[in-house]
């Protein structure tokens, strides 16, 4: 019996975990149509270790994974995917990787979003129009603001790095150090 509530505990424990629920490019441009939000697309490569510590740490933190459910639609997207894919009106594939091993070949969707480096955070609007890029590793905390700021269109407020700083300071994050 012990074991067996052991195990139930376990089980329960295990999916209060933080989760996001990560989608396609292509489902959350879909689920936009019927439901505007703005999408959060994380691009990232398999052997990048500051990206794999921004999954587990900064996307698995319960804050952030709320955040994102709630406000954004979720996309990962590996920046050399060898996939095509067709969104935008038009096909973005990656050629190269038939000639090229490695981490060099970038998938043209990652470089239509202007993405140089992985990790990068990507947030496009309601109707997937790019609204900034934040790049290279960033913590829960160091994302938090970001995430309030754009789901509440404060940014379109803010037009000075004045305003910026008066925001961060006024900013209450619910992480704890």
């Amino acid at each position: 019996m012990k074991k067996i509530i052991s195990i139930i505990c376990l089980f329960l424990f295990t999916l209060n975990f933080a989760q996001v629920r990560w989608m396609t490019i292509e489902e959350a441009l879909k689920a936009q149509k019927e439901n505007p939000k703005k999408i959060l697309v994380d691009f990232y490569a398999d052997w990048c270790g500051p990206c794999k510590i921004m999954d587990k740490k900064t996307y698995g933190h319960q804050v952030i994974a709320d955040i994102l459910n709630e406000n954004y639609y979720p996309v990962k997207f590996n920046a050399e995917e060898k996939n095509s894919i067709e969104i935008f009106g038009r096909t973005f594939s990656n050629a190269n990787t038939e000639h090229k091993k490695g981490r060099n070949s970038l998938h043209e969707f990652t470089q239509y979003m202007n993405v140089g480096a992985v990790p990068s955070t990507v947030f496009l609007d309601e109707n997937g129009g790019p609204i900034t890029i934040l790049q290279g590793e960033l913590s829960a905390k160091e994302l938090e603001p970001y995430l309030e700021l754009i789901s509440k269109d404060l940014f379109k407020k803010i037009r000075s790095r004045e305003q910026w700083e008066d925001y961060q300071k006024k900013f209450k994050s619910k992480i704890k150090d």
